[in-house]
């Protein structure tokens, strides 16, 4: 089972080398394994979902290859069906849809294309909140209780609740990260935003693949100003607590459109 897991996460491995991420390291246990990277989250959607995918794809790969050990008797055939067997349950599992397995981070980021960033995180880790307490109910009154399957399930809870109780500064280490990223890399998008707005509230509507234009309709003139500037002055000049409106008076940063 571990070399399965081993050549799964080489899959994440090798498809972030492509893209050049920068890859901190790689974490094993015998039921799974993670590959953490600065890169998560600050990289093209796309760039997410092709290296997510990577991982559950060396399955494919690794069941081919076992059949093909089982049709010329290479291998004895009770090794080769339990290697077809723990295959098919590692993939099936990582393909559920709970953060942090594979099908979850593929269905945050499909969530990210259409919906602002924050919103997103926090709508999949309630659904897999509510999904692993699902399957632990299940687990005790209705399938068949398996210790492995039981504790496995837990650890991703307890995980996610983590995740939870971080998502303010999951959310924050994201701003910073788009303050630092290339942003030639995003699509232009406008926000319309009300000038008692705070900037805190203003970037929860930001989107993963988006460069922000905010404009704010003040005084009867629509200001525009750009995400980046936002960003400088809520992290550099710490503009913590004033609204959108206070800080046009103050600073010249806005451009009539």
């Amino acid at each position: 089972m571990l070399s399965i897991v081993f050549i799964h996460e080489m899959g994440h491995f090798f498809a972030a080398v492509i893209f050049k991420w920068r890859i901190e390291k790689i974490i094993f246990w015998v039921f799974g394994g993670v590959m953490i990277s600065s890169d998560y989250g600050v990289r093209k959607i796309k760039e997410d979902i092709i290296v997510t995918i990577a991982g559950p794809l060396q399955h494919v790969f690794i069941f081919f290859i076992l059949q093909g050990l089982l049709s010329f008797q290479i291998v004895p055939a009770s090794v080769v069906e339990m290697g077809i067997f723990y295959n098919k349950i590692l993939l099936l599992f990582n393909l559920l849809p709970v953060f942090p397995l594979d099908g979850g981070k593929l269905f945050f980021y499909v969530l990210s294309i259409f919906i602002p960033y924050r919103k997103a995180h926090r709508f999949i880790l309630l659904f897999s909140l509510i999904s692993c307490i699902a399957i632990i109910l299940m687990q005790v009154f209705v399938l068949p209780f398996t210790l492995s399957a039981f504790i496995l399930i837990v650890f991703l809870y307890l995980e996610n609740r983590s995740e939870w109780k971080n998502q303010y500064y999951i959310f924050i280490r994201f701003l910073l990260n788009r303050f630092h990223s290339n942003r030639g890399q995003f699509k232009k998008m406008n926000l319309f935003v009300s000038p008692s707005e705070k900037l805190i509230n203003i970037f929860t509507q930001f989107r993963r693949s988006k460069d922000h234009d905010i404009n704010v309709n003040y005084f009867g003139k629509v200001h525009q100003i750009r995400e980046v500037d936002t960003l400088y002055l809520y992290f550099k000049k710490e503009k913590f607590n004033e609204t959108i409106g206070e800080i046009l008076e103050e600073c010249d940063i806005s451009k009539e459109s």
